[in-house]
């Protein structure tokens, strides 16, 4: 833990949507500091959505909302035995934990149907504003874990 307190860097909306969602999107996109190459990726797959007649912000926004936990399960050691203890996920969490997911899901989408990540990306986030996917599959796992170990949360302090 720090020993001061430390001022939360504050991000930028993007350029296009001015919207800071997006912006936390394509920074967790990008890769070795090249954020135009991750800028170009996220508006292309924002535009393929553009192309179904969609707004992009709105389908992000309820991806996000369906791949987002609700609870997690945290790791407690009481009396030389560990309990897995489920906690409420915070909101900064919630949209960092639904960011990586979907993130980490379009990257795990095989190359037979899709090639190009932009391509990976708009497929996630359609799957995700559907309520299907890898990444809600993820989100569903994570939060039948929590109400399994529902019985240790009086461990939760």
């Amino acid at each position: 833990m720090p020993r001061r307190n430390y001022k939360k860097k504050e991000i930028k909306p993007d350029l296009i949507y001015k919207n800071k969602d997006v912006a936390k999107l394509i920074n967790y996109v990008m890769r070795d500091g090249k954020k135009t190459v991750a800028e170009k990726l996220v508006y292309s797959a924002f535009d393929m959505i553009k192309k179904q007649k969609l707004n992009p912000l709105e389908v992000l926004h309820k991806a996000l909302d369906n791949v987002a936990p609700l609870q997690e399960v945290k790791p407690r050691r009481i009396g030389g035995a560990s309990y897995l203890v489920p906690i409420e996920t915070r909101a900064s969490r919630r949209l960092f934990l639904a960011l990586n997911w979907l993130i980490e899901a379009a990257m795990s989408r095989s190359n037979r149907e899709y090639r190009r990540f932009d391509q990976k990306l708009y497929k996630e986030l359609m799957d995700a504003y559907q309520g299907q996917g890898e990444a809600v599959a993820k989100r569903k796992q994570v939060e039948k874990l929590a109400e399994a170990n529902r019985a240790f949360a009086h461990f939760r302090w």
